[in-house]
């Protein structure tokens, strides 16, 4: 499973990349805003500096949402680094951008899916990586990991179905155990939720352990 980080802040995208495990970074316009960037020269010049610090993916959100609007925000997001994904919503125009962007080479994530029907379009029209955002249905009582099965079993039916399914809308570090055992791709979430993998008090217990242990041999004060 890959390992993206849903920021737009410079700072944890440069501890998560340090930590050695990030693949990516996802971002979006509402990020963008909480960390006070705006204007289109200063939000684009934010995505060249995140892909100065990232090698994988970086994922870019077109705000267009009619079809023409959507290919020519998105080429020219993706004329500013190499690793630029262009971010597009399930949505009919949408659908034909990504099959614009994918015969011209342009990797894209489609974004706000919410049902097995939309990744399969979106996986139809060539897209890279569709996002289901599995916490926001949690959020309305809708079990968002089910529809992460569904997509995978869909998508594993078709050998050459290369669109990669990116678990989006990730809460806490159960939801990227479970990702991982269901067959997501790839997740994205913050940084917390990354981190919190490390955690487990037996892990604490035992280092504690260790190191009072090796005090008394070695004759240190404990």
């Amino acid at each position: 499973m890959k390992f993206f980080i849903d920021t737009a802040n410079l700072d944890q995208i440069r501890e998560a990349h340090d930590f050695g495990v990030l693949d990516g970074v996802t971002t979006n316009p509402s990020l963008m805003a909480k960390e006070g960037i705006s204007g289109q020269t200063n939000i684009q010049q934010h995505y060249v500096d995140i892909c100065n610090i990232v090698d994988g993916d970086v994922s870019a959100e077109v705000i267009a949402t009619d079809f023409d609007g959507i290919v020519h925000e998105g080429e020219r997001l993706a004329g500013l680094a190499p690793n630029i994904v262009v971010k597009v919503p399930m949505i009919k125009d949408g659908v034909k951008a990504l099959k614009h962007f994918s015969d011209k080479g342009i990797k894209t994530n489609c974004t706000l899916i919410f049902s097995a029907g939309q990744a399969l379009l979106a996986a139809k029209a060539g897209a890279t990586y569709v996002s289901p955002f599995i916490g926001r249905l949690d959020d309305i009582s809708t079990d968002g990991l089910s529809l992460i099965s569904e997509i995978r079993t869909i998508f594993d039916n078709y050998k050459g179905l290369k669109t990669e399914i990116l678990a989006a809308s990730i809460r806490h570090t159960m939801h990227i155990i479970d990702c991982a055992k269901i067959g997501a791709d790839v997740m994205t979430g913050p940084l917390a939720s990354i981190t919190g993998l490390l955690k487990h008090p037996l892990t604490d217990i035992g280092l504690k352990q260790f190191l009072a242990d090796h005090a008394k041999a070695s004759g240190q004060p404990v």
